[in-house]
């Protein structure tokens, strides 16, 4: 078996700028278990810090949005696995695949709940309660029905699509983050307590949340300064625009780093990554970095959901002064500090280890591509919904296709 793979991406995966890069880079792992016949297609300009695929033997394409063109492309690839990164991309190009291949097998990487993170930015910036009968959730609930499988990524989001929304399970895939277990050596390895100093937080500034969360720590960075006077907080994130910029403050302490080149280096340097995440879904990355470099943390209830069971590698705080107090315990404390570094590891080896979710989704593939038509038998949401879709957004796609073409004329 070597099914030809072609991925459809948002943008041209950059690991050292977020999470959901190295994310996709996981994926490409796992799909090389089963085939060596993989295409990357985008439609996005690549970057300094768009990582070569071909370097994984991945063959890249340059696509256009609402262009026959990619008709004639996907025709001619003649792809047995298709899998659309993110749901705007699945409603981008999953009418045009349908169209050529009927029967391919189309797989959906959610990253993370779009409709659930954008709900709880509007509760957040209205402060009004979640409300998730929203455009948003019909879309992309919409795009998970209409693919034969969908990866999540949070457990929590697992069963809000199960429960609440009444997906079939046989439609959705939990797989997390897949990461190498910290091994004793290492974990001795680590920076201890007094060898670490200072705050940091990390973030693509692309991605809302993260500007949010540090307007939060810059709102109680004068409380915190004054109950431990030496320290300082370091702000690292790719893409940071002129409204983080001008937050930098080195008389204060409060310091904007930029991108970081070396997120695990970087991150042996200190004792706390302060992150009182205020709004967001997923699994958020850089909790999975602090683990695997040592570095316990301070957040919030969103910041660690789809983590945290019976313990956390942190503190988990309520509100603003909880937070204060948080930082200033964790900061002193070298026995809880200990104890909660100690949890970072656990959580990565007992809930992330790649050695427990190796081959996950390539024995799913293979068990769909067996038998897909039976998987589809009794999908009858899937095929109203595939019927209504070649109408609505094929049309909207042509009507977005002929202004262009009338532009260019």
């Amino acid at each position: 078996m070597n099914p030809r793979i072609v991925i459809i991406g948002l943008v041209f995966p950059e690991p050292t700028s977020s999470a959901a890069g190295w994310r996709m880079l996981q994926l490409i792992e796992q799909l090389k278990q089963i085939s060596s016949d993989i295409h990357f297609a985008c439609a996005a300009t690549k970057s300094e810090s768009s990582f070569p695929l071909e370097t994984l033997d991945v063959t890249e394409h340059t696509i256009v949005l609402n262009d026959v063109s990619f008709d004639d492309f996907i025709a001619e690839l003649k792809p047995e696995i298709v899998l659309y990164d993110r749901f705007m991309i699945e409603e981008q190009f999953g009418w045009r695949v349908k169209k050529q291949f009927p029967d391919i097998l189309t797989i959906l990487d959610t990253e993370d709940l779009h409709f659930l993170r954008r709900a709880r930015t509007s509760a957040f910036k209205n402060n009004a309660s979640l409300d998730l009968d929203t455009t948003d959730c019909y879309r992309e609930l919409s795009s998970i029905y209409r693919s034969d499988l969908s990866i999540v990524i949070s457990k929590v989001e697992y069963d809000l699509l199960k429960d609440q929304f009444q997906i079939p399970e046989k439609q959705l895939l939990y797989l997390p983050f897949l990461e190498d277990e910290i091994t004793e050596d290492q974990f001795k390895a680590f920076p201890s307590f007094k060898e670490r100093k200072d705050l940091m937080f990390i973030g693509n500034f692309i991605h809302e949340p993260n500007y949010q969360t540090v307007l939060q720590l810059k709102k109680v960075w004068n409380r915190i300064k004054k109950r431990i006077p030496n320290i300082e907080l370091h702000i690292y994130g790719a893409y940071p625009p002129q409204k983080v910029l001008q937050l930098n403050n080195e008389k204060e302490g409060f310091i904007i780093k930029g991108k970081a080149e070396n997120v695990n280096e970087i991150m042996k340097n200190y004792r706390i990554l302060a992150a009182p995440i205020p709004f967001g879904a997923g699994l958020k990355g850089k909790f999975i970095d602090g683990f695997k470099n040592g570095l316990p943390n301070v957040t919030t209830k969103i910041g660690a959901e789809g983590m945290v069971t019976e313990t956390w590698g942190g503190l988990i705080a309520e509100n603003e002064e909880d937070f204060v107090n948080e930082i200033v315990n964790l900061y002193s404390n070298e026995i809880l500090w200990n104890e909660l570094q100690k949890n970072g590891k656990r959580i990565i080896n007992e809930q992330f280890s790649k050695v427990e979710w190796n081959g996950v989704l390539s024995n799913r593939i293979q068990e769909l591509i067996k038998d897909l038509i039976n998987h589809r038998a009794d999908l009858f949401v899937q095929k109203i919904i595939w019927q209504n879709q070649l109408q609505a957004t094929k049309y909207m796609s042509l009507w977005i296709e002929a202004k262009n073409n009338k532009l260019d004329k």
